[in-house]
């Protein structure tokens, strides 16, 4: 089949006019064969499929349920819209919670829906006191061995682990296992220094950036000018609700568009109605766009926004560039995971995952592995 008459993301982050080929699953080159079946898109733009390296649930389910069932729902669920390879995050729970979590997600088989393709282990190596919505009660110093573990239950999957380096014991974490493992800071109180420490012995992204770390100052600048010193990439919420508009724009800037990667950090009511849920075990209000701990107002648990709606909030009203934005959900993560062969592009031999949009970013259709699902 031939995608005709698009405005194509390319592999120099802009959209030139042309067509797509899909050759059983992957993308191919053009051929002038005159029996292939034409679709002619009138001047659209073609996307690749995004990828969420860091959302822990929607439409009802979480990751940490352990539920096969559900961990599908996810996936069918994001690849509606337009999300088609991803990598869920974990809550802080108990190693025998963990253990379960990535058993079940070792034995998912990408027959339908987004691609499982990783593992965000977010919990439990972080700072209690910096918690969040994550369960301080289960907060450990970081455990390399408690990691192998965790990986053999999950046949290979995890692909980033998140760390707070200022607690004892986890910069020589880092250290060590950064070579298998990516590692990104996250709920930390880090200073300027020992974030900078962490970069040098391994670590390379920071997680949800703003959100769970301190501010930067003009005397104690904090984890952010470390990371763009040290070449990390750096996790943002486009939601709305995390981080304001200019916050996200200066992040662009700060890091430039190759290093930033947008997340949606959903949690199980992103797709459902305002209502009372949880994350981690704890209770969760939602109402609009805002959810936050039941016990603790104040405090952001996880957005209910996905990853598209974040790209169309972060092009359409906080001015970043389309090719921004499309550049950091889909091939910046896909660096990040690995994974740059099969996704993140638009390039001959990579997954013929592809979104089709209207100029006002509205999704027309959505190809999953060459078939088209929406």
């Amino acid at each position: 089949m031939v995608l005709t008459n698009l405005l194509v993301y390319g592999p120099d982050h802009r959209f030139h006019p042309g067509s797509l080929t899909l050759d059983g699953e992957r993308l191919a080159r053009p051929s002038e064969r005159p029996d292939e079946e034409a679709v002619d898109w009138r001047g659209a733009y073609a996307l690749p499929g995004l990828i969420d390296l860091h959302f822990h649930g929607a439409v009802g389910h979480d990751l940490c349920d352990a539920d096969a069932e559900g961990l599908q729902a996810m996936a069918d669920y994001e690849a509606q819209q337009g999300v088609l390879a991803i990598c869920p995050a974990t809550m802080t729970y108990p190693e025998s919670v963990l253990s379960e979590v990535m058993r079940v997600a070792a034995a998912h088989r990408n027959t339908r829906g987004a691609d499982l393709i990783g593992i965000n282990m977010e919990g439990p190596f972080l700072n209690p006191g910096k918690a969040g919505a994550q369960d301080p009660q289960y907060v450990i110093p970081a455990d390399e061995a408690m990691l192998g573990r965790l990986q053999g239950c999950a046949g290979g999957l995890i692909r980033l682990v998140d760390v707070a380096p200022e607690v004892p014991g986890n910069l020589d974490f880092i250290r060590r296992v950064s070579d298998r493992v990516r590692v990104s800071l996250a709920h930390t109180v880090t200073d300027y220094d020992t974030a900078c420490e962490a970069f040098l012995a391994g670590a390379s992204q920071l997680t949800h950036t703003y959100n769970a770390m301190p501010s930067m100052a003009h005397r104690a600048p904090g984890p952010i000018p470390a990371a763009v010193e040290h070449g990390a990439m750096a996790e943002i919420i486009a939601d709305g609700v995390h981080i304001h508009p200019a916050m996200v724009r200066l992040l662009f800037r700060m890091f430039g568009p190759e290093r930033v990667v947008m997340i949606s950090d959903s949690m199980r009511a992103c797709g459902l109605p305002d209502g009372e849920y949880t994350l981690g075990g704890q209770p969760v209000m939602v109402r609009g766009k805002r959810a936050t701990l039941k016990a603790h107002p104040d405090t952001i648990a996880g957005s209910v926004t996905n990853l598209y709606e974040c790209l169309r909030e972060a092009v359409l009203r906080m001015g970043i560039p389309l090719e921004d934005a499309v550049r950091a959900a889909s091939e910046n993560p896909a660096r990040a995971l690995g994974a740059l062969d099969d996704y993140g592009q638009l390039t001959p031999g990579a997954y013929a995952s592809l979104l089709i949009a209207d100029r006002d970013l509205n999704i027309l259709a959505i190809y999953r592995r060459g078939q088209r699902i929406r």
